[in-house]
């Protein structure tokens, strides 16, 4: 038989049965991969300890004693500190949600891992629950906060955090969740319930376009995701035994489409916040702004801060497209240096003003999921010591909530990490264990203090953001010990995708970043301070964000968050324009990542991407 031309494939069909397909076999290779625990405990572990152990249930979940002793056991035998604990007849859709986001495989081991589980019961030391400010005696939370609670103590746990199954566990008749409590859930997990929900009702639509249009292909892929929770979850040897597994399999179309709108409405509907403290929030924003925003500005200076040179020319001028506050920002360039700087730049006040509700406050908690999804990043960073030293002390400057001393323990596990910033997130980093010691402050501010102290110091996407690099890179100069490394990564403003995407261009990042300069520049200024660079990367160094960002800055210029506090307020008109914006950007994300994709992958063959990184030791003599 003659195999049909290629114009006539159904390669949108093909594609999705081979994307459900691949789902469906991950889904199920992860399931057996997830413990199970002993209906009692082992007798090789004799009397389990239930001393330093609680466990936390949603309401309407009674485990048994021999649920938790077995579980306590478990838990001490693989070190863990923190166990949820996934019940035997947990609902369907619930157990492929978990299964998508959660390779058990590799969850413990990732330690920027967002803390993953069913929403039905986590078991935790009292030492966990203390440091997370946990109360275990508090009122019984719903899914949504336990999910919740979930996530925040794998933070504390961030490589002592496991899963397992317990066939001595029921649901306590908590079913599907949908509607409010669904977005709920979402949230909790950190996960946008408008967006997934728009995706979920676009993939139903497609689904069902090509199942009427493609003929056997597109009814393959229709009927395969129909039939994906039988085949992830069916069987006698699944451990998870979902109650009424068979309905739901054959009523999973319309479910789903129920349970996709119910979300999106309740996404579109429902502002998930203190009251008193978002009244609060937008009141000293009305107070800020009747002041007027020149004052966030300082005048503009006449030479370049790097070389002294007068011949400046603009970059690019832009608003505020990371969170849409008012004000208008210019990037010069200087002719004779190529460094790049914001001029005017802002003020002490302007720094309070733009840096307020980003990495802490209203918009603390997604920073914290863009952070916490850079692990290979951190990882290279950490492993760019590797033929050069072998540190015992380890100081990273503006370092956030410590996400990167967390992950790169996994390479330098014998290092003491500690941290450094002007945000309260290092205390918080602290807390969690993620640095050793969290110095809140300035750097230059510490120089005298600390001098001599550190073998590593690294500034990580930090001194773009300083008023005054050179008295940065003294400082570091001065904390080094002789013979120490001083490790940096910096956005490239000599990027090629800086000129094509333009304003949209993310490592612009305004109105933040007041400093970029070229990597000539930073070799030169190091060389002044003693310091000779020993390794340099720019392939590697490339954050694949040039294309994503570009379509995420376009889409908060047409519609910024109509609940932010510093804008006019809320409207119905608000509303559905950032409904409409977010459902016709899906495409323009997708496409985005695959070209991203694309480009990262020609960045690190070339050695020409974004961002660039310098290692360089500090002279004995």
């Amino acid at each position: 038989m003659t195999p049909p031309p290629l114009s006539r494939v159904p390669w949108t069909s093909v594609l999705l049965l081979a994307a459900l397909g691949a789902g469906t076999v991950r889904a199920r290779r992860r399931l057996r991969a997830v413990p199970v625990l002993p209906p009692t405990p082992p007798a090789a572990a004799g009397v389990p300890r239930a001393a330093g152990w609680r466990l936390l249930t949603a309401r309407g979940v009674e485990p048994d004693p021999a649920t938790f002793l077995a579980a306590c056991a478990y838990a001490e035998g693989e070190g863990l500190r923190v166990l949820d604990l996934l019940p035997a007849d947990l609902p369907a859709e619930r157990a492929l949600g978990l299964l998508r986001l959660v390779d058990p495989a590799r969850y413990r081991q990732d330690r920027l891992a967002a803390g993953r589980g069913a929403g039905f019961a986590v078991l935790a030391t009292e030492e966990v629950l203390a440091r997370a400010g946990v109360d275990p005696g508090g009122p019984r939370p719903d899914p949504a906060e336990l999910l919740a609670l979930t996530r925040r103590l794998k933070e504390y746990a961030a490589d002592a955090t496991g899963l397992a199954i317990a066939p001595g566990l029921s649901c306590g008749g908590l079913g599907e969740a949908a509607g409010p409590a669904r977005a709920a859930e979402l949230r909790a997990q950190g996960l946008p319930p408008g967006a997934l929900a728009a995706a979920q009702l676009g993939g139903l639509a497609l689904l069902a376009g090509v199942a009427v249009r493609q003929g056997r292909w597109g009814a393959a892929a229709a009927g395969l995701y129909w039939l994906q929770p039988s085949l992830v979850l069916g069987g006698r040897r699944s451990p998870l035994r979902p109650a009424g597994l068979g309905r739901a399999t054959a009523a999973r179309p319309l479910r789903s489409l129920g349970a996709g709108l119910r979300t999106a409405a309740a996404a579109g509907r429902d502002t998930p916040s203190d009251g008193a403290v978002e009244a609060a929030r937008a009141a000293a924003y009305r107070e800020d702004l009747a002041a007027g925003i020149d004052r966030f500005l300082e005048p503009r200076r006449a030479d370049c801060p790097w070389c002294g040179s007068d011949r400046l020319t603009v970059q690019v001028r832009v608003p505020d497209l990371l969170q849409g506050k008012p004000g208008r920002f210019t990037l010069e360039r200087c002719e004779e240096c190529r460094h790049v700087f914001q001029n005017p730049r802002l003020s002490l006040e302007g720094l309070e003003f733009y840096y307020r509700d980003f990495y802490d406050g209203r918009g603390g908690e997604g920073t914290g999921v863009v952070f916490g999804t850079q692990g290979a990043a951190y990882r290279g960073r950490a492993e760019m010591l590797l033929p050069h030293a072998d540190p015992a002390s380890w100081l990273d400057v503006g370092t956030g909530h410590g996400h990167f001393c967390n992950a790169a323990r996994a390479v330098w596990p014998r290092t003491r990490f500690d941290g450094l910033d002007m945000g309260d997130g290092v205390r918080e980093a602290e807390r969690r264990g993620w640095v050793e010691t969290g110095y809140l402050g300035q750097f230059p501010e510490f120089a005298s203090k600390l001098a001599g102290q550190y073998e590593v110091v690294s500034m990580y996407h930090y001194l773009e953001h300083t008023r005054e690099p050179l008295a940065e890179l003294d400082a570091a100069a001065t904390v080094l010990a002789p013979g120490g490394f001083l490790a940096i990564e910096l956005p490239d403003p000599q990027s090629r995708m800086a000129r094509f995407v333009g304003p949209l261009w993310l490592p612009w990042f305004q109105p933040q970043h007041q400093h970029l300069m070229p990597a000539a520049n930073l070799r030169e200024a190091l060389a002044d301070r003693g310091f000779t660079v020993v390794a340099e990367e720019h392939g590697p160094a490339h954050q694949g964000n040039d294309f994503f960002g570009a379509v995420a800055l376009a889409a908060t210029r047409l519609s910024p968050d109509p609940d932010r506090p510093w804008g006019p307020g809320p409207t119905p008109r608000a509303r559905l324009l950032a409904h409409v914006v977010r459902v016709v950007a899906l495409p323009c994300f997708a496409a985005a990542v695959a070209l991203d994709t694309v480009r990262s992958a020609v960045a690190r063959r070339t050695d020409g991407g974004n961002a660039y990184r310098m290692l360089a030791r500090k002279d004995t003599r």
